[in-house]
């Protein structure tokens, strides 16, 4: 499955930098797409699902190029993480850097990075392990973290996951100590052009990126929407989910932004071709064909 070059969006550029498969992971955890169900919403084949309903789905990076400003936004599950709850992803060996230097972007040349939220597929690129110590991978950049959701994962939450917890000591904990954190408002602006856009519910401070030039408009969804099933079933959560009740009002006023504003819609997980036109279809919503290069 070979990602998409990219879009422009005025005079923005956003990229998608893959860095593993998650099928079988992200539909095991959405007990309601159920292969039958997936079935049921013939757009989704053949790009997002299987002739047979099982879902198609990645783990991926995005930079955004305007001006001279580099942003990447989130930064998967990194290589050599231990992660035992989830054994196909760790210890991963994998060529992400190569494929980010293939665009063009070695690690010094990223200005910011954006987490949209600090669950460790998303957060694990943060950090290199160098003589065993795990230290920033963009050495020059500052990581823009939410401070509602840093806020959460530094108080050690409950009933979290023992792997996010070790991505956030991992990932999170050594970029803090490096001096490169900025702990900012869930609505704040990285750039002119680029801001983030408060989408609580899959965790506490989740955060989509919404990038805006030249009158067209993107938005970066993070895992508040994880599938392209849930454009068609908003009420479908993954066991993840923080507040799953929040999630999925959060997911219907974001579908109902990109459908009313014309808002390209990039899906952090979505495989090829990642950005979807969102169109209503009664109370709910639909799919449209993407006009951007």
């Amino acid at each position: 499955m070979t990602p998409p070059a990219g879009w422009w969006v005025g005079d923005a550029r956003i990229t998608p930098i893959v860095e593993v498969t998650a099928d079988c992971i992200i539909q095991a955890g959405m007990r309601d797409a159920t292969p039958e169900r997936m079935l049921g919403i013939p757009w989704l084949r053949p790009d997002f699902a299987t002739d047979d309903g099982q879902m198609r789905s990645v783990v991926q990076a995005f930079v955004i190029e305007l001006g001279d400003t580099v942003v990447l936004v989130d930064t998967g599950v990194g290589n050599g993480k231990p992660r035992p709850g989830l054994p196909a992803w760790s210890g991963l060996d994998t060529d992400f850097l190569d494929r980010l230097a293939a665009h063009g972007v070695q690690p010094d040349g990223v200005d910011v990075v954006v987490s949209t939220h600090l669950h460790f597929d998303h957060v694990g690129w943060n950090t290199t392990a160098r003589r065993d110590t795990w230290t920033p991978t963009f050495t020059r950049a500052r990581y823009l973290v939410s401070e509602t959701e840093f806020g959460y994962w530094a108080g050690r939450p409950h009933g979290e996951s023992a792997d996010d917890h070790a991505g956030f000591d991992d990932s999170v904990r050594p970029v803090l100590d490096a001096g490169l954190v900025d702990l900012v408002a869930d609505d704040h602006k990285v750039h002119d052009g680029i801001r983030l856009v408060p989408t609580p519910g899959h965790t506490p401070g989740h955060v989509s990126v919404l990038v805006e030039s030249a009158g067209r408009e993107a938005v970066i969804s993070g895992d508040a929407i994880h599938h392209p099933c849930q454009i068609a079933h908003p009420e479908w959560s993954v066991h993840a989910d923080f507040d799953p009740e929040r999630a999925r009002r959060t997911r219907v006023e974001l579908l109902g932004r990109c459908a009313d504003a014309g808002t390209l819609l990039i899906g952090s997980h979505f495989p090829s071709p990642t950005a979807i036109r969102v169109g209503r279809d009664g109370p709910g919503f639909t799919v449209h064909p993407v006009d951007l290069p």
